[in-house]
């Protein structure tokens, strides 16, 4: 048949490398200065958008969906339009996914730092931006069928499975968890609560490093490494048992993030049963991967495009197998809460996720623009300077979640804590959190220098926006099976069926976990003194929220002996079923929360707020000094609640009624116990009485947002009465 000739759109590949290489910057910074606020915890004292708990989403969020979520776009455009032998079916949804993708960006980086956030990890954006993420992928999704529609390539090679089974797990797992009932532009609750919301969650998130940082990259690797090396996948066959079991697998394992919590027990064995098995899927293609490089070991000593991608794989090899062996109680029971799980994060990140971007864009630009790598020599600095940095942020994040889980769990002779104070399991390891941020100086200096390279790179080539392409077009064929076909190979002549046979196999373990957490009346048992907030706890809580408390702090007491004897009675189910959104945690920086009410009086807690060092030596908590200035803002107060009555919470209408005044009552109750410290009163009157003088606006004490704090930290763990339980219930072999 005669040749066809068409172009390849150079063009969105060059804006998604562009976008890609700014992004990664700006969220690795903002990375390095969260490193650098455990050693200085006042870095940015008084600035509220710049503050510990707001930055850290924004710095998820940035490397996740702007740094990594680019590069996917970037790698995808480029490879999918010469594996179909096509161009992207619409430029204008080309243009979309682009221009969208990054308003979304810019959206998250302006509203994050001012705390509007669901809190939700890795799913921290408001329900305005989940609708725009929906949108934007759908039409990238719609981009990518069209284009293997009108494909000139009958075989759909193995990255492209990869591309369609993450983007309809990512569709699916983004809409599950993004349920949420708006109460103003940026603000919303879960629908789901306590349990059922932590369980949707894990779900979500385990699955987003699974859909997001995983599968694409798999796709990823299978097409660029091949291509670096020039030589083809060790085994097609292989990878046809790695794409269809990692995604079968992959969808169980969330649950393994709750362990020993109050997640019902077979819950808990299933996502650990499956996350054991995820061995063999990811070791099968980390082999499949490095025994593509079969007679082409001696090019990665020269060529630093094979390097970093051998050590990007190698990196997904040591992430795949920590993350089953932290999916077993007696590991997670030590690991879980520290550092130990930045390390594993980070070493995902990094290697995986980051040297892999690196080697592909070291790859792709100089065949964009027709030219050479600029600089063998500074991509060799990158890679190493990289390499270093991985080294010295991962293995003292080892050491430190190590050192931590031991000195938690260690107990005198006579049964008492041998740590009593929790600060002392901080600065003991402070100099770890002085070498992670080296690593991450290291780090980002490395990929500064690529970012010179492939500019100087781009700018000695010639661009071309669209590349002339010849191709065959498709013959029409029986939709039966030919003879002597094999049936994945049928199944790559027919996407559609692919796509839905893949969609299948990732709700099969969606729908499991899932369906009976809502359905079963009795899956939480009801405790009868567990009450909703008050008015001002409410706020308060969303105070919690915006600030970032979560991301320091845990409210989950483990039924485990150490955790019992340091912060108070277990946790149970039925404490929880008003919380929209959980807030369990994921991350001991200080220490739980749930059974704090009542543990300290009003003072101690505005003091802490104001300055923590002086009520708590040692401690790398900022100050939060804001929080005492700024008036409560009470505008949506009763929408809250009547959000939270269509979501299940029993308040009443009389209740709704009144909220304005019992939320002034409970705050003067405060205000009067915060009159018990002399220096309190002096000051505040001082403030008062300078304000009259000078005609100035005071907002009373009653009626500011540290109050509402202080009355949702006073609430927690309240609500139940603490008896012994017997022994059995608590795990004394941790």
């Amino acid at each position: 048949m005669e040749l066809q000739k068409f172009y390849y759109d150079n063009k969105i590949v060059s804006k998604f490398i562009t976008a890609t290489m700014f992004w990664g910057i700006i969220g690795m910074s903002i990375g390095l200065l969260l490193a650098f606020m455990f050693l200085f915890p006042n870095l940015t004292d008084g600035i509220s958008w710049l503050s510990f708990g707001r930055l850290r989403p924004l710095h998820t969020n940035a490397v996740i969906f702007a740094f990594v979520g680019n590069a996917i776009f970037a790698g995808v455009y480029y490879s999918s339009q010469r594996l179909l032998k096509a161009r992207m079916w619409k430029d204008w949804l080309s243009s979309l996914n682009f221009w969208g993708w990054q308003a979304i960006i810019v959206g998250a980086a302006i509203t994050l730092p001012l705390g509007y956030t669901t809190s939700k990890e890795y799913a921290e954006l408001e329900w305005p931006f989940d609708v725009a993420i929906a949108l934007i992928w759908v039409a990238f999704v719609a981009n990518l069928i069209g284009t293997i529609l009108k494909r000139r390539q009958r075989h759909l090679y193995v990255a492209i499975w990869f591309y369609l089974g993450t983007f309809v797990t990512v569709a699916v797992l983004h809409i599950v968890n993004s349920m949420e009932l708006p109460v103003s532009t940026l603000k919303s609750y879960s629908m789901y609560a306590g349990v059922q919301d932590a369980l949707v969650q894990w779900w979500y998130g385990h699955n987003a490093v699974a859909f997001f940082l995983t599968t694409p990259f798999l796709g990823l690797m299978y097409y660029y490494l091949p291509k670096a090396a020039n030589r083809p996948v060790y085994s097609y066959r292989l990878s046809i048992v790695h794409f269809w079991s990692l995604i079968f697998i992959y969808i169980w394992a969330g649950p393994h993030h709750l362990l020993y919590s109050t997640l019902p027990d077979w819950a808990q064995n299933l996502g650990v049963a499956f996350s054991i098995m995820l061995i063999a899927p990811s070791w099968g293609g980390m082999i499949n991967g490095l025994l593509t490089l079969r007679g082409a070991w001696d090019k990665v000593r020269t060529d630093p495009v094979l390097k970093f991608m051998v050590v990007a794989i190698t990196g997904y090899g040591m992430a795949t197998f920590e993350g089953p062996m932290l999916s077993l109680k007696n590991i997670n029971a030590v690991a879980h809460f520290s550092d130990w799980i930045i390390a594993h994060v980070h070493v995902g990140a990094l290697a995986w996720n980051g040297f892999l971007v690196f080697g592909m864009v070291y790859w792709m630009v100089p065949k964009l623009f027709k030219t050479s790598l600029w600089s063998i020599k500074l991509a060799n600095w990158h890679f190493w300077t990289g390499t270093l940095g991985i080294i010295f942020y991962a293995l003292p994040m080892y050491v430190a979640g190590f050192v931590q889980a031991s000195m938690w769990k260690q107990f005198n002779p006579d049964g008492t804590l041998t740590y009593g104070n929790f600060l002392e399991t901080v600065t003991e390891i402070i100099p770890m959190y002085w070498m992670r941020a080296i690593g991450g100086t290291l780090f980002i200096v490395g990929a500064l220098i690529g970012v010179y390279n492939i500019i100087m790179t781009a700018r000695t080539g010639s661009k071309v926006t669209d590349e002339l392409a010849e191709a065959v077009p498709l013959q029409k064929v029986t939709k039966k099976r030919t003879s002597k076909e094999g049936y994945h190979t049928w199944l790559e002549r027919r996407p559609v069926k692919l796509t839905i046979f893949a969609t299948i196999a990732i709700l099969i373990g969606g729908m499991i976990q899932i369906i009976p957490s809502l359905i079963v009346d009795d899956y939480i048992p009801v405790i009868s003194s567990v009450k909703p907030y008050s008015p001002l706890e409410l706020e308060g809580r969303d105070l919690y929220i915006r600030e970032g408390c979560v991301g320091c702090h845990s409210q989950m007491i483990r039924p485990l002996r150490s955790e019992v004897e340091r912060y108070g009675e277990y946790a149970k189910a039925g404490e929880f079923v008003y919380d929209h959104p959980f807030l369990w945690g994921s991350k001991r920086t200080g220490p739980d929360l749930l059974r704090i009410g009542g543990k300290y009086s009003d003072n101690w807690h505005l003091n802490h707020f104001y300055d923590p060092q002086t009520t708590s030596s040692g401690s790398i908590m900022p100050a939060y000094k804001w929080l005492i200035k700024n008036k409560l803002d009470t505008t949506y107060t009763e929408a809250k609640m009547e959000a939270m009555v269509t979501l299940g919470v029993p308040y009443t209408e009389e209740e709704i009624e009144v909220a304005q005044q019992w939320m002034v009552e409970q705050g003067t109750e405060i205000e009067r116990n915060l009159y018990n410290d002399p220096d309190f009163a002096k000051t505040y009157e001082a403030d008062k009485k300078y304000a009259h003088q000078n005609d100035e606006d005071f907002v009373e004490m009653r009626n500011r947002e540290v109050v509402a704090l202080i009355a949702y930290l006073q609430r927690l763990g309240t609500d139940i009465k603490v008896e012994i339980e017997p022994l059995s219930q608590i795990d004394l072999n941790e």
